[in-house]
């Protein structure tokens, strides 16, 4: 079936109408009508241009931003009519456009492409995303530097290989997260300078015929720069590679610390309580109080990690330049961005309200194997080297787990047959505070260390609001 109707605006050198299955395949509306409000703000600074170049008079200028408005306005309200048969969202505007101001507005596309034009609005886009998730990580570290801030003292089992290792400040093992998300606020920033290239005047792929001010327009748009190269910006999708990096990389710290929470939350560990709101029930199990969400944000950080790879591999072998490939770079995008957006929203308001049990984080201290390190470390300052100490401290826990006691629980003649240095005060080190207290190079667990860096902290996001703003 052929679609009717189709006039000279999309048909121009063809002499048969496009069938209705390729105007199926080929539309990308349903996914890119996300960039009207940018396509149309590119539209008016384009049309600046053209009024300084001479192209339209200043009656025509108001005229078509005029109308220009009026198809945002029935956009916004839901009253705009998408059309299939006009591909995407900058074709279907230009049409309703035209249908507005049939003469003036038909000279709006002078002096750009599709090419261009997609590549300035998806650019448009993404800067706007990356300030509202930029925003709503900033949130989320502020949320854990008050964690970290109240539980400077609490000491919980440190783990590596997810066994017991050594003890840690609840504030430091919170810290590892806000460092994680802030190496992930400092790639938006990146990726932000990457994309704040202004990519209209390019044309298809050569440049344009007509004296258009680029600067005017990227001053216009709130761009940092204008692209040097025609054939690299319109074929150019590395900044939505990077910015899809930068959002799986988010993906993942979420993730981690979504198990991490998962496991604090179960029985065997009692570490934590979350709140009924963040939970469900069983459809059999009455008991059950699951969670979730944490579940669930774990889960959809693999579909962030496979947009990513969708855009490397349509990206991977093509030829210069604009190739229809391409118009698949949006829903990857998109997609991520808003699942990361709504992840780290809700993920924000969990951890905000997550009980800890201090008590039962204090029961895998009694343990009290974990002190291990803390007693090798005692035979060095006894004079013993450190890999004689290791094997020694070793011999010691071998000794202890054959015996069926704690480390604390051995006397010191029991001691003594394995070191002969060891003194009484070896049954000081079996304390978390001690332990930790003791661990006061720059970046460690100590009391004090930690408190200097939580106060850094609370300076950084300060500075960070600050460079949000200013994007």
């Amino acid at each position: 079936m052929n679609i009717k109707g189709t006039d000279n605006f999309v048909r121009g050198r063809f002499q048969e109408d496009i069938s209705e299955i390729t105007a199926n395949f080929t539309s990308s509306i349903d996914i890119d009508k996300k960039l009207a409000a940018f396509d149309i703000g590119g539209s008016i600074a384009h049309l600046c241009a053209l009024e300084r170049a001479g192209i339209v008079d200043n009656k025509e200028k108001k005229d078509i931003e005029r109308a220009l408005l009026k198809i945002k306005g029935e956009i916004e309200s839901g009253k705009f009519v998408f059309n299939k048969k006009y591909e995407d969202i900058h074709m279907n505007i230009e049409k309703r456009l035209i249908e507005l101001v049939p003469e003036s507005g038909a000279k709006l596309h002078t002096g750009r492409s599709r090419n261009d034009q997609v590549s300035v609005d998806f650019r448009l886009y993404i800067k706007n995303e990356i300030k509202n998730i930029a925003g709503v990580l900033l949130d989320l570290e502020a949320e854990l530097v008050k964690i970290a801030k109240s539980n400077i003292d609490t000491v919980i089992p440190g783990y590596t290989h997810f066994q017991h290792a050594q003890p840690v400040s609840l504030s430091h093992h919170v810290s590892a997260y806000y460092e994680m998300f802030l190496r992930d606020f400092k790639r938006l920033l990146n990726v932000y300078e990457t994309v704040d290239v202004m990519t209209l005047g390019s044309g298809a792929l050569a440049g344009v015929d007509f004296d258009i001010d680029r600067q005017m327009e990227a001053d216009i748009l709130g761009f940092g720069s204008i692209s040097r190269n025609s054939m690299d910006a319109v074929s150019d999708r590395d900044f939505a590679i990077e910015f899809n990096f930068a959002l799986s990389m988010i993906a993942m710290h979420l993730s981690r610390f979504c198990e991490e929470l998962i496991i604090w939350n179960s029985s065997e560990f009692n570490f934590i309580e979350l709140k009924d709101e963040f939970t469900t029930g069983s459809s059999i199990m009455p008991q059950k109080k699951n969670p979730d969400i944490l579940e669930l944000i774990r889960g959809k950080t693999g579909g962030i990690i496979s947009n990513l790879l969708s855009l490397l591999i349509m990206m991977k072998a093509l030829p210069l330049t604009y190739n229809r490939d391409m118009q698949e770079d949006k829903k990857p995008v998109m997609e991520s961005a808003d699942t990361i957006y709504d992840s780290l929203s809700i993920f924000k308001e969990i951890i905000k309200t997550v009980k800890f049990n201090k008590e039962n984080m204090a029961k895998g201290l009694e343990d009290d194997f974990i002190y291990a390190t803390d007693l090798a470390t005692y035979l060095v300052k006894k004079g013993i080297p450190f890999r004689k100490s290791h094997e020694m401290t070793g011999r010691i826990v071998s000794y202890a787990e054959n015996a069926g006691k704690k480390l604390s629980e051995l006397s010191l003649k029991e001691y003594k047959e394995t070191a002969d240095v060891i003194e009484g005060d070896i049954l000081d080190i079996f304390n978390p505070k001690t332990s930790l207290s003791s661990k006061k190079t720059v970046g460690g667990t100590a009391f004090k260390e930690v408190e200097r860096v939580v106060k850094k902290y609370e300076r950084e996001i300060v500075d960070n609001k600050k460079s949000v703003r200013a994007l």
